[in-house]
Formats: C-alpha cells, structure tokens, sequence
C-alpha cells in the first residue's frame, strides 16, 4: 500500500500558488493605549442629559437620582417617586454593587495572603 502512494506522481493540474504578504497592523503607542476609548462626558452635557430625562419622566411622576457607590468608587442610577419619594427602581441595583465590591475585597484579601 505504501509503495502505491509513493509511485504517484502528481497531477498536471495541480499547481502551488504562492500567497500574497498580509499587510502589517500599525502598533498602537503606549500614550494611545493609556486614553479611554470613549471621552468622558463633560459635566455640563451629563446635566443637561439628567435634565431631559428627568422632564421625559416627570408624566410618570418619577426622577433620577445618581448616587456615588462608595465601595466601588463609580455612580449608579436610581429611579425615585415624586410623592413618596421612595425608590422605584436602581440600576445596576445596590445589592448587586454591594456583593461585587465585597467579591473583590475578598478577593484581594485572597490574593495579599497567598503573595
């Protein structure tokens, strides 16, 4: 069987091409890896944005309210009632904050310990 496959000779039909060179990427400097890829919103627009989505919400007799999560360090939205100025809905929700940033406090715990 082997001898069958050696004896072969190839096709005339069979030709090798060869493969054209693939562009190089342009490397990314250090300073552009560094910059955020979206811009942070001015503080002026991110009032202006609350403002138009508070006057949308004011039929439903609701506003939003943006709270610092002191754990985390970053902001999350809530949904509160005019009237009974109680909390409709927040989001990402608090809990959800609070077992992240403890996830990650015992994590780093972890991670000090065993270092």
């Amino acid at each position: 069987m082997l001898e069958k496959v050696t004896n072969q000779t190839p096709s005339p039909d069979f030709q090798v091409k060869q493969v054209d060179p693939v562009p190089k990427v342009k490397e990314i400097t250090a300073e552009k890896q560094d910059e955020p890829k979206q811009q942070e919103l001015s503080k002026e627009k991110t009032e202006k944005v609350i403002e138009s989505m508070n006057d949308f919400l004011k039929e439903s007799n609701t506003h939003l309210k943006f709270q610092f999560h002191d754990g985390l360090q970053k902001y999350y939205v809530s949904i509160v009632d005019d009237t009974t100025n109680e909390v409709i809905k927040e989001i990402p929700p608090k809990k959800l904050l609070d077992m992240y940033a403890a996830m990650t406090d015992y994590l780093g715990l972890l991670v000090d310990k065993k270092a």
